[in-house]
């Protein structure tokens, strides 16, 4: 019989590409996904013909928790880091429809957010990462299991990791960075962080720095990540690799990583970019107080690599830059 995936987010940015690329390797699965409603899923259907849809909001825990049961590996990516409902649903069902003999595995989308708590805590905007701020995802393991209840994304974490209690369910936590470049989902194509800065830009005549400018964050392209959930999901049906407590259990938790960036250089390469393409008079960028480009966020994705084989193939943060300002200027009609 053919695997049973039931994916979330399949009209989102992250949920459309793993979709893609799972239809991609895998035309033969079965695949159930999860949308608000038939006007969203419309794009979806389109699309992708053979995949059945199921419909309700993520707060309809009894259509999550009969599909968890009924699948053999549950993808969240809906608001995957932060819904609580939705999280609790899985876990419960994925418990009420599996064995120890027969487990069923969680791929569950968190992100490297969750590693900026110590700069939040300490209001250290704009600071360059300590050296203790960088977690390697296997020799930091127990560091990054245990983060401070105060970290976002932590008390949906803690939901996770805590359904591997039940011996029926085996989970994957997978926290990428910064996510860069054109989706191939069938509804959002569009990441956020880097198009944030890049409407900045092209709406204030400046690129904005949060100062001194020196925070850090790793970043991977969304074509990788889609790739990786590809390799997470043939590991489940690896009886070797399922088996494994470094790819599937409560210490399974995968960085992916591909480059570095400071959020100043790429402020200063959006508005060399919008002044190239004569969107902004000249290319500025300034200090200003922009704390969401003040937090570090420091990874290093070594279990992906090491366990699945894992490894970036797609264009740099920097290359993606000049598509990424002609499709916001686009967008806000400046193009």
């Amino acid at each position: 019989m053919a695997p049973k995936i039931f994916l979330t987010g399949a009209t989102g940015y992250i949920g459309g590409d793993a979709l893609y690329s799972l239809v991609k390797a895998h035309p033969d699965y079965e695949y159930t996904v999860f949308v608000r409603n038939e006007e969203r899923g419309k794009s979806v259907a389109a699309a992708y013909p053979n995949v059945r849809l199921v419909y309700g909001s993520l707060d309809d825990t009894d259509v999550i928790e009969k599909e968890a049961a009924a699948a053999d590996i549950v993808i969240h990516t809906a608001d995957s880091a932060d819904n609580m409902p939705s999280a609790k649903a899985i876990a419960k069902g994925l418990a009420a429809g599996h064995t120890a003999e027969k487990p069923g595995y969680w791929i569950h989308l968190c992100g490297t957010g969750i590693l900026t708590w110590y700069d939040a805590a300490h209001e250290r905007y704009g600071q360059a990462p300590l050296p203790e701020q960088r977690y390697h995802d296997i020799d930091d393991i127990e560091r990054i299991v245990s983060l401070p209840d105060t970290a976002i994304h932590r008390d949906v974490d803690k939901v996770v990791l805590a359904s591997n209690e039940s011996p029926g369910v085996k989970t994957l936590i997978v926290g990428p960075p910064t996510i860069y470049g054109r989706g191939r989902g069938p509804t959002n194509q569009r990441s956020i962080q880097v198009p944030g800065i890049v409407d900045f830009t092209l709406q204030n005549g400046f690129a904005p720095i949060q100062a001194p400018g020196l925070t850090e964050w790793d970043n991977v392209h969304i074509h990788d990540l889609g790739d990786f959930f590809v390799l997470a999901v043939e590991a489940a049906l690896d009886p070797a690799k399922a088996a494994d407590p470094d790819v599937f259990g409560p210490k399974a938790y995968f960085f992916l990583e591909s480059g570095t960036h400071r959020w100043s250089d790429v402020s200063k390469w959006v508005a060399a970019e919008a002044a190239r393409q004569g969107l902004i008079p000249e290319p500025i960028a300034k200090e200003i107080d922009i704390p969401r480009l003040g937090t570090n966020s420091k990874s290093v994705a070594a279990r992906a690599r090491k366990y699945l084989g894992w490894e970036a193939k797609a264009q740099s943060l920097k290359e993606t830059i000049p598509d990424v300002v002609a499709f916001e200027a686009k967008k806000l009609g400046k193009a």
